[in-house]
């Protein structure tokens, strides 16, 4: 999957022999590479549609809440949500968690022995113990249990992870940290975490990279990624015993709930929805709610606002193209809520398009 890196080239006009340079106008941003398929897509539409050009660099969570607090760009991309400390580095200004599609992190995996088309089932205290190193042979009787029938083969279970600041693996220990007491304790939750064993891949793409490449490996990934690469996504036991896959309709049961906070600042991993899928997560990008904090002018924020109206409104059509859940409901709704909440010098900043 190739990388979408907008070019900020000058627009060269020739005029009575004269060269003339006008800049184009531009959005920068960067952060999760969880998004990174869909935002390629989104932006590169957006561009035919506006001539505005948005230049996101899929540098990991980390990597984005670093960038967007130290005004290097104008959004930040996260699957993350800010910590105290985090939130304390841009006060008194404020960053918004402005929602813009729904995910889900897999366990991918590469075992030649299996049948096309098993696919396998993971309980919870599986995951857990496989990548605390407890579980070690793809043979385990334990991985047999659930998975009867399927012929699991005598190979070590080579732990993949990243190696970044990253908000899949946010996603990843958000989950694990919920469902084991040993884990929180232990490893715990965040975007990077000591790992008790495995390999380290820098981005979605380079776990799935190691993956593809190393028979017995185990990894997370946003779905989209396991799917482009042709490798399985495993099945995960929810809250109620149901065996849940990664599909639209269960992250958007996951996720889609009446009872959010109105800030959005929360992990929907866990789900209680008795057919959700239990890896959900939405993703954010992260805008200052007063846009005049920093160097940035009235028509730069007001660039901004048009393209954040545009995402949660007619972007989401292009969602299910690339295994994104859509925002919708009261999910939607408080979304937009957090939009009117932008401001220049204090004052309202509204979308100047009809899209």
């Amino acid at each position: 999957m190739k990388r979408f890196l907008v070019t900020l080239l000058a627009l060269v006009v020739l005029a009575g022999g004269v060269v003339a340079a006008q800049p184009r106008a531009t959005i920068t941003g960067a952060g999760a590479s969880f998004p990174f398929p869909l935002y390629t897509l989104w932006f590169a539409e957006y561009n035919k549609l506006t001539g505005v050009e948005v230049n996101y660099q899929s540098i990991g969570s980390g990597g984005g809440i670093r960038q967007v607090t130290e005004r290097t760009v104008e959004f930040g991309g996260t699957d993350a949500i800010l910590n105290a400390e985090q939130k304390q580095k841009v006060a008194p200004n404020y960053l918004l968690h402005i929602p813009t599609a729904i995910g889900g992190a897999v366990a991918t995996y590469n075992l030649p022995e299996l049948r096309g088309g098993e696919v396998l089932r993971f309980t919870p205290d599986l995951l857990v113990d496989i990548f605390l190193g407890k579980i070690r042979a793809w043979n385990d009787a334990r991985i047999r249990a659930v998975n009867p029938g399927v012929n699991l083969p005598d190979r070590p279970i080579v732990i993949v992870h990243r190696s970044d600041g990253s908000g899949t693996t946010f996603i990843w220990t958000d989950y694990l940290s919920k469902v084991s007491e040993e884990w929180r304790t232990r490893v715990g939750r965040g975007t990077s975490v000591n790992w008790p064993t495995g390999l380290g891949g820098r981005g979605n793409e380079g776990v799935t990279a190691i993956v593809r490449q190393t028979p017995g490996a185990i990894g997370y990934v946003e779905f989209i990624y396991a799917k482009a690469n042709n490798l399985p996504a495993g099945l995960v036991r929810n809250k109620s015993g149901n065996f849940v896959g990664a599909t639209l309709e269960a992250m958007a049961l996951a996720a889609n709930l009446p009872n959010l906070p109105a800030d959005m600042e929360v992990m929907v991993t866990d789900t209680d929805h008795p057919n959700g899928y239990p890896l959900t997560a939405f993703t954010w990008v992260l805008v200052y709610r007063d846009q005049s904090y920093g160097a940035r002018t009235r028509e730069q924020a007001q660039r901004l606002v048009d393209l954040l109206w545009w995402i949660i409104g007619p972007a989401q059509a292009f969602n299910a193209r690339l295994e994104y859940a859509r925002i919708e409901g009261a999910a939607l709704e408080k979304t937009r809520a957090l939009l009117n909440q932008i401001t220049f010098e204090l004052q309202p900043l509204r979308p100047s398009r009809n899209f």
